[in-house]
């Protein structure tokens, strides 16, 4: 089964999708898929579908929703002797688990991107973690499971590989910044500086180009706009990092402006 999560859920068995059009059957397939080939307990499927008000017949709908799945995926095998839909959408002790092949699930491929870039990373090899990051972060087509009503559980896998995204982009720029593409980075870091103004990351490596690339005084512009931000929405000053940055690049000085502000 091939499984995207990294924007709309999309779940396919032998080129036919098993998507199944109900909310609540979406929100289970979804968080069986993030767990792909681990067991997810009875108790966690529950409490993503109501919550804590859990209904006395739970039990039974959720045996329900489990059959509506397996009816998707039998039709989608059409037939073939060698599987069934219980072996994909497997029974547990305490809970249900869905058998996918390795690479098979979009999310999983990119925590195993993103991972490797990062080690890439801290060795010093830029060029490779770019290259990784870059392959991480092309798996995504939008938001995380953008059509999906997200529960209690969901909404926090959804948090949690939306603060992986940005933290593998924020990475993948570091990268391209220490390989010397500075010009090339700076469009795309003011669309983000952009769309996150109280990013100091952003800002930061924003600051950096641009004063590599002899824009020195759009660097000191972006501080500011930082800065604006931050005081009249959090009553904060930016970071004792992001200050020392500005005064590095008032004072010229493109060493330490190459350097992270972190």
């Amino acid at each position: 089964m091939d499984i995207q999560i990294l924007g709309s859920l999309a779940a396919q068995e032998r080129g036919v999708s098993v998507v199944p059009s109900a909310a609540k059957p979406r929100q289970l397939l979804s968080l069986l898929a993030l767990h792909a080939d681990r067991v997810v307990s009875v108790p966690t499927l529950m409490e993503e579908i109501w919550g804590e008000c859990i209904p006395r017949s739970a039990s039974t709908t959720l045996q329900t929703y489990i059959l509506q799945l397996r009816r998707r995926l039998t039709a989608a095998l059409d037939g073939d002797p060698r599987r069934d839909a219980k072996d994909i959408l497997v029974t547990r002790f305490g809970g249900y688990l869905l058998q996918v092949e390795p690479g098979r699930v979009d999310a999983h491929e990119f925590d195993r991107l993103a991972a490797a870039g990062a080690t890439a990373f801290e060795v010093g090899d830029y060029r490779a973690a770019s290259e990784l990051l870059r392959r991480a972060l092309a798996l995504w087509q939008g938001p995380a499971l953008v059509d999906v009503p997200a529960g209690s559980v969901l909404e926090l896998e959804v948090l949690r590989l939306n603060e992986q995204r940005t933290t593998a982009l924020e990475r993948r720029i570091e990268a391209d910044l220490r390989l010397g593409r500075h010009a090339e980075v700076v469009p795309e870091l003011r669309v983000l500086s952009a769309r996150h103004p109280l990013h100091e990351g952003f800002c930061a490596q924003l600051m950096r180009a641009l004063h590599r690339t002899g824009g020195s005084w759009r660097a000191l512009e972006a501080y500011q706009r930082l800065r604006g931000s931050l005081v009249s929405e959090l009553g904060l000053e930016p970071s004792a990092a992001l200050q020392e940055l500005h005064r590095a690049v008032l004072s010229g000085d493109p060493d330490h402006a190459l350097r992270a502000a972190n």
